[in-house]
């Protein structure tokens, strides 16, 4: 895979866990960091990919469980990290077309929360991927959605 340069994104490898890497804004300040917190990516085969992250006592609902935006938020991202390393596409100049999500059970707060996302189909312009948030063998989402890939400059 010829990977592009990523625009205000890092992903290196995470010396702390082998064969995963880092997932992080390059500006610390925004979104990816500030709320869904530490990320870990990985490829699993030519059209799959799985993002982790960590979720935190304010991740919560009034219910003591992953609260629906988070989750959604997560899907939104992990969109983005499944297109660079599958396909090198710069996550920091691409954009969401579409977002659709299923909510099918409850995140525990206490266990790592991974999106596993699979590559569709990629066109000239768009990606179409679809994935499943899990918690071990736990669903608790299900998505699919589009990002439009940067103009080539």
């Amino acid at each position: 895979m010829d990977t592009a340069p990523l625009t205000n994104f890092i992903c290196e490898p995470d010396p702390e866990n082998p064969g995963w890497k880092r997932w992080v804004m390059a500006d610390p300040t925004r979104y990816n960091d500030v709320v869904l917190g530490r990320q870990l990516v990985r490829a699993e085969g030519a059209a799959t990919a799985r993002l982790r992250m960590f979720p935190r006592h304010e991740h919560g609902n009034t219910g003591g469980r992953v609260h629906g935006g988070i989750v959604l938020g997560f899907a939104d991202v992990s969109l983005f990290a499944a297109a660079y390393v599958l396909r090198g596409i710069d996550a920091g100049r691409s954009m969401t077309v579409d977002l659709s999500a299923q909510f099918i059970g409850a995140g525990d707060l206490g266990k790592p929360l991974d999106a596993v996302v699979d590559l569709l189909r990629e066109t000239g312009r768009m990606i179409f991927l679809r994935g499943l948030v899990v918690q071990d063998e736990n669903i608790v989402a299900s998505f699919a959605g589009t990002i439009r890939k940067p103009s080539r400059r």
